[in-house]
């Protein structure tokens, strides 16, 4: 996984130094560049034109290296929160099972507690988000929080923090419908839509930093997980494209935002408009099921 941004393969020539390899290309005009011409800006690289035109804000040496994924920080303690929270209310630290917090949030559409109908088409919506901070035991817990620390700070250092924690709510809110639309009776837990989508989210920030995904190793680490996804039992399916859809498209959103205006808070808004979407989706798809008898997808 650390491999998220490895360096694209040369392929043509600085369009200033005709004489020099092209490592990359300019973020807004994508021309090639040298190395001489490159300068880090909030997503990618731009030339000595557009740096000059100040289209964007550029990041410093000092920047990046004073970088502090905070947000990724934040989410870390939030998901070992739940987790011990879960333990205190009765789970265990290998299952969550008979935790009264995790009959509380995990994602189901709805299902009896032996007095009512519980769930999502029952109007507890708020099981959208505290499922993707769920964890079944600690095996579980782990593996994600080690996807989260190697994964997060490359997204958050290329987007930022505001637009990295709008693309993480808008990927586990995806997460969430793409399971209630899937098994929307099975009980559902785990952050793995909200770190498929931050996969998504990447592959649209190398595009368009002139990086090859391919090449890069992304594609491959995302199609090595997807096949992991349909072979082993018990992982949510629709958990995982959902969220993987969510980040391409909170990415894409975020990044033709940045692209296209000045707006500082624009990119976060649209992907928040995002986020209220996949939400309305799932409780849609939720209320679907109990009123069929199935999911909207039978795979």
């Amino acid at each position: 996984m650390d491999r998220v941004e490895a360096m694209a393969v040369p392929t043509q020539t600085c369009y200033r130094h005709p004489n020099r390899t092209a490592g990359v290309t300019c973020q807004r005009c994508g021309r090639p560049i040298c190395p001489d011409c490159m300068t880090q800006a909030s997503v990618g690289f731009h030339c000595p034109e557009c740096l000059s035109a100040g289209a964007q804000r550029v990041r410093t040496m000092s920047d990046i290296t004073a970088f502090r994924p905070v947000v990724t920080q934040v989410l870390l303690a939030l998901n070992a929160a739940a987790l011990l929270w879960s333990i205190v209310t009765g789970g265990t630290f290998s299952s969550s099972a008979g935790s009264s917090f995790a009959d509380h949030g995990v994602l189901i559409a709805a299902a009896s507690d032996g007095f009512r109908t519980v769930g999502v088409a029952s109007g507890e919506w708020w099981r959208l988000v505290a499922a993707g901070f769920l964890h079944d035991g600690m095996l579980h817990f782990g593996l994600n929080m080690l996807f989260l620390w190697i994964v997060g700070p490359h997204l958050e250092r290329a987007v930022g923090h505001l637009n990295f924690t709008a693309i993480y709510f808008a990927s586990l809110l995806a997460g969430s419908a793409g399971a209630l639309m899937v098994d929307p009776f099975v009980a559902t837990l785990g952050a793995s839509g909200a770190l498929y989508g931050m996969l998504g989210a990447l592959v649209v920030v190398q595009r368009r930093s002139g990086m090859d995904p391919w090449r890069s190793g992304l594609i491959g680490l995302i199609v090595l997980n997807l096949m992991l996804t349909f072979a082993i039992p018990g992982i949510s399916i629709g958990g995982h494209i959902g969220g993987l859809i969510g980040g391409l498209l909170a990415g894409f959103a975020v990044l033709e935002a940045e692209h296209r205006t000045k707006a500082k808070y624009l990119p976060a808004a649209l992907c928040g408009g995002l986020a209220i979407g996949f939400a309305m989706l799932g409780i849609w798809a939720a209320n679907f099921a109990v009123a069929n008898g199935h999911a909207v997808f039978r795979l």
